[in-house]
């Protein structure tokens, strides 16, 4: 099982230098388990790209429908609480933005769930490095 955070979906819906790596990610393990605000994060980065003219309007409809297909396939962690409180001791411990003390904070959530290892797929170096100080699996 792979913990997905939005860096490695957004090549999964818009080409990036990383697209093929992250294709093959999926290919071994199509299960994505995300966060609840990932979908909001996506979408941010996609309009961010429409307003700076990366994605013309018509990509953008492609990227945001792509968007719709996937997240209706993936698992997302809801418990906004139990996020909150483990994302904040993140805080406190690696130099992260708020929005990834989220990501990991729910994948540390799914890991305590699961009660196994858990990969963290991520293509933000900081957040890679916290995920595995805090002893995810990431891949190379």
């Amino acid at each position: 099982m792979r913990y997905w955070d939005a860096s490695a979906l957004v090549p999964l819906m818009a080409a990036e230098p990383d697209s093929d790596l992250v294709r093959g990610w999926l290919a071994e393990d199509d299960h994505i388990v995300t966060w609840v605000w990932t979908r909001t994060e996506i979408t941010g980065a996609i309009e961010r790209r429409t307003r700076d003219g990366s994605l013309s309007r018509r990509q953008r409809r492609e990227v945001l429908d792509r968007l719709g297909d996937l997240a209706g396939r993936w698992d997302e962690v809801t418990d906004l609480l139990a996020v909150r409180s483990r994302a904040e001791a993140l805080l406190a411990r690696h130099p992260l933005r708020a929005a990834d003390a989220g990501q990991l904070g729910a994948a540390l959530l799914v890991r305590e769930q699961i009660a196994g290892a858990l990969t963290f797929v991520c293509r933000d170096q900081r957040l890679l490095a916290a995920a595995d100080v805090e002893g995810f699996r990431v891949p190379a």
